[in-house]
């Protein structure tokens, strides 16, 4: 378990939840560790666990029977994902790889179903979290078929930014070019050359080590 100041920090939704929810939320969550490239579940495992981004970044993704690899989102410290699956009780339909060396936490099935159970702000969280979701892979869809690389990697961006799924995020963001890449599904040379096209429009600004936004909306919007 970890402590209630430490449930604060690491999930910008338990500010919400009374001094017994806290105390129950806290109880049934683990923190553990991830090497860089590291599966935290594959698609089709029952990962019987609410899953939060502590530090790194997590790639989910998916691979279709004849081998092609699709990117669907970069989750950055901060996501909680996996609440579908959780509900649902099935297998998980996407891959969870740590692009870097990560720290996530997990939250068990009991405890998760009890807040699903007794707390309105828990319930009001995850209304939030399935709209933004649903509007995510819709776009996703539609860039997946009509965006070029730039617009890719727009969007990608903007994702690791959205307000609702990682609140408070700062407009900087260490990220290597070649995990914008792999988020994307582009080659780094595709990524850097989009990077630049971006950068000229004012949109954000390439750094050592990462990227600082600079236009979010104009990145969300980016191609359309």
């Amino acid at each position: 378990m970890i402590s209630a100041e430490r449930l604060r920090m690491i999930a910008f939704w338990a500010h919400d939840l009374n001094e017994s929810e806290i105390e129950q939320a806290r109880r049934g969550i683990v923190e553990k560790t991830f090497a860089k490239g590291d599966y935290i579940c594959h698609r089709g495992d029952r990962l019987d666990s609410w899953t939060g981004v502590v530090e790194g970044v997590i790639k989910m993704g998916t691979m279709s029977s004849s081998g092609k690899a699709t990117s669907l989102a970069g989750c950055r410290a901060g996501s909680w994902l996996g609440e579908g699956s959780m509900l649902k009780d099935e297998p998980r339909r996407y891959d969870l790889v740590a692009l870097r060396d990560a720290r996530v936490a997990q939250m068990n099935r009991t405890t998760f179903f009890w807040l699903y159970e007794n707390s309105p702000a828990f319930n009001r969280f995850l209304i939030r979290q399935f709209n933004e979701r649903i509007s995510q892979f819709i776009a996703l869809v539609e860039y997946d078929r009509m965006l070029s690389a730039p617009g890719r990697v727009a969007r990608n961006i903007a994702w690791l930014f959205n307000p609702v799924l990682c609140p408070n995020a700062a407009t900087h963001f260490d990220i290597t070019q070649e995990e914008l890449g792999l988020l994307a599904g582009l080659s780094r040379q595709h990524t850097n050359e989009a990077l630049k096209l971006l950068e000229a429009k004012g949109l954000l600004r390439v750094e050592r080590g990462g990227v600082t936004v600079l236009d979010l909306a104009g990145l969300a919007g980016y191609g359309e």
